[in-house]
Formats: structure tokens, sequence, C-alpha cells
């Protein structure tokens, strides 16, 4: 009898403290309604830390992971330290790449879109453009799986460009500004037209500039690509009166007096070409273009 006594005393304290320990265990365990609760607060770093203590218990929980995910990239974007931020994009990358690898169908579709979008931003704050095929890549699988956003078009239109897929780039770019029209988009559609030649339509996207824009830096750069196109077709005049009116809001714009002497060299006037690349130089000491042509 003593013996069953001691048996029976032995295993319910066993099971109790057994219990408890698991109980413990659960317990010190954020719950993901807490995960989501943070996450639509906007606490991303409480979100990285509660995600951090339930993968320590559960390193392949896809929900935790992918929350996780989208809180570091939150943060990395919004940080103006540059390795910070790369830190951050690089923790998010890794973390939705796995959350991807058991991930139930539900969150594929927004996995691939915010990885794609990891991906764009590593492309921009990276020296290199080494992952804008990444960033292509989750984004149209995102959009396969059936997930929509207003801003993937923009993204695919910049990485497009990085990898000069021009006519996809500018396919993106169309589409991105039928919900969208600003000067950022304008400016760069305009500039893949140029690249794919058909400058009648970037003339289109800077006139649009010129005539709406109130940014300065905006309408100077437009005005910039003008001339261009304009040297390009030959119309000096037209190109000379571009530079006029850069110098006019910016004296100092040493790429406008250099542009003002590749007109007058095409136009056989050398002594006043030679005088606008000194004036270049007089602005920008190190200007290459200006150095190479008085070289």
């Amino acid at each position: 009898l003593v013996i069953s006594i001691i048996i029976i005393v032995t295993v319910f304290l066993l099971v109790f403290f057994f219990s408890r320990k698991i109980i413990k265990n659960i317990n010190s365990v954020p719950s993901i309604s807490k995960v989501y609760e943070e996450w639509n607060s906007g606490n991303y770093e409480n979100v990285i830390n509660l995600t951090n203590k339930i993968l320590e218990k559960k390193p392949y929980n896809s929900t935790a992971l992918a929350y996780k995910g989208y809180a570091t990239f939150s943060v990395a974007i919004s940080h103006s330290e540059l390795d910070y931020a790369l830190e951050y994009i690089d923790i998010s990358i890794n973390s939705l790449r796995l959350a991807l690898e058991r991930a139930p169908d539900t969150l594929l579709p927004q996995i691939n879109y915010m990885l794609g979008k990891a991906y764009f931003h590593k492309n921009s704050l990276s020296a290199y453009y080494y992952y804008a095929d990444s960033a292509v890549y989750y984004l149209n699988e995102a959009l396969s799986l059936g997930f929509s956003a207003p801003d993937i078009p923009k993204y695919l239109g910049y990485s497009y460009a990085q990898l000069s897929m021009t006519e996809d780039s500018i396919k993106a770019f169309s589409e991105a500004l039928l919900t969208d029209e600003n000067d950022e988009l304008l400016l760069a559609i305009a500039k893949q037209y140029i690249l794919n030649g058909q400058s009648g339509n970037a003339k289109q996207y800077l006139y649009r500039i010129r005539s709406t824009s109130k940014d300065d830096i905006m309408i100077l750069e437009a005005s910039e690509n003008l001339a261009l196109i304009y040297i390009e077709e030959e119309n000096f005049e037209d190109a000379l009166a571009e530079y006029d009116s850069i110098l006019e809001k910016n004296p100092y714009n040493a790429n406008a007096y250099y542009g003002r002497g590749v007109v007058y060299e095409k136009m056989g006037d050398m002594v006043k070409a030679r005088a606008e690349w000194r004036n270049a130089l007089k602005v920008q000491v190190n200007h290459s273009g200006a150095l190479k042509k008085l070289s």
C-alpha cells in the first residue's frame, strides 16, 4: 500500500510539474493575433520583437516569418542610414524567402509582392544594380497569383529600365500613369522613349512636366532632356532656348553650359563652343564632358 501511494504521488507530482512547464512555455510564446494587432497599429519594432519570440520556439512558422519580413521591410525603407536600411532589407528578404517554403496558398501572393518590393529597394540602395531581375520575378509571380496593388507597375517600370528592357518598362510605366500621374513617372517614361528611339513620344511627356509641374528640379531636367532631343533633331535654336531657360533658373548648371557648347560645336562655331565649356568648368571643375572637349 505504501509503495502504491508513493508511486501515485510521484506520478501526480511529475504530471503537475510537467504540465506547469508546458503551460509556461505556451504562455511565453506570443500569439499571432497579437502580431496582427501590432502590425495594424503600425508598431513595426513590436512586430519584429514578437515574431522573433515566436520563431525562437517555432522557427518555421510561416506567418511569423512573413510578418517579420513585412515589418523589417517597413523599418528599412523609413530609415535614413544606408547600412542600417540594407541590414533590415536583408533580414526582410531572408524571412520572406523562408516563409515562402511553408506558407499556405492564401499567403503566397502577398509574400511574393513584398519580396519583389524588398528586392527593388535593395537594388536601389546597393552600389550596383544586381537585384532588378529578382524584383521583376517576384512581382510578376504575385500578379500571376491574382495579387493586385497600384504600385506594382511603377516598381516593374523602374526594374525593367535597370535591366535595359525598354519596351517592357514603357508598358509598365504607361499602366502606372493611369492611376498615378506624377512628375517622376512622366520623366521616367520619357527617358525610356528616348532610349527606344521614340523622341516624339518622349517630348509629349516632357512638355507635360514643363507645363504642369511645380517642381523646379523636374522642370530643369525636362528642359535638359528636351534640349538633347532638339540637338539630335538638329533643331539648334530650340536647344539653345532650352539651355537658356535652365540657366535663367539656375546660373550654376554646368550641364547647360556644356550643352550650349555642344550646340555651338555642331553649328561650327568652335570659339563659342570652347567658351561655353570653360564656363561649365568654372561651375564644376571636374565636369567630365567639358574636360574631354577641351583636352
